[in-house]
């Protein structure tokens, strides 16, 4: 890239380039973390698993239940395994299951701040940018070189856009996460369900979503 190589452009766009590549760096760490994390979770190993467990759910066999319920597991392990110890009773399901969420929704309080942020900053970047052109525009030294003022118009240009394309880069992925999120909260609902067809008296029992 000849000149435009990664430490010129964060050079060039100036200091508020520094916490946009932070807030990246954390953005993409996780987004790996939470791709490894819901890559096990519903792989087509584990969800054959899950369905195997409702299923002995379903038909009251505790023993088959306790035989594909790991140690210590995974999200869907430890409400199983809950379900068999205390009962499929409403206020233990409901205490699990917000007890789980800390799992399944971690960090996505924080990728939600990077989307928001980011472009702020970047914005943060514009300004200071043009404030440094219309300082050299309006001084009264006079300018000889007018690659001067053309600093200030490109730390504002790729500041604006460094906070876009981390903003969008990590929107995606946040978007993803609260999907699976929102697959995973539908199946603790599954498993309480099963659980209280074949191991207790059926009442009915939701989840806030």
């Amino acid at each position: 890239m000849g000149d435009w190589d990664f430490f010129s452009i964060l050079e060039r766009g100036g200091f508020v380039m520094w916490p946009l590549f932070a807030v990246s760096v954390v953005a993409l760490a996780i987004s790996l973390e939470r791709l490894w994390f819901w890559g096990r979770l519903h792989s087509s190993r584990e969800t054959q698993r899950y369905r195997k467990i409702l299923r002995a759910f379903r038909n009251g066999d505790r023993s088959k239940a306790e035989e594909l319920i790991d140690q210590p597991g995974n999200v869907y392990d430890q409400l199983a395994r809950r379900m068999l110890e205390d009962g499929p009773d409403d206020s233990t399901a409901v205490e699990v299951i917000e007890d789980l969420r800390g799992q399944t929704e971690r960090f996505s309080g924080v990728l939600s701040s990077i989307i928001t942020a980011s472009p702020m900053l970047g914005i943060l970047g514009t300004v200071t940018g043009i404030i440094q052109s219309f300082e050299l525009l309006g001084g009264t030294r006079a300018l000889v070189d007018p690659r001067d003022v053309s600093a200030g118009i490109a730390e504002a240009l790729i500041t604006t856009a460094g906070g876009l394309i981390i903003a969008l880069g990590a929107l995606f992925p946040y978007m993803i996460f609260r999907a699976q999120s929102e697959r995973a909260l539908g199946r603790f609902e599954a498993i309480v369900s099963a659980a209280k067809q074949g191991l207790g008296p059926t009442r009915n029992w939701s989840v806030k979503k």
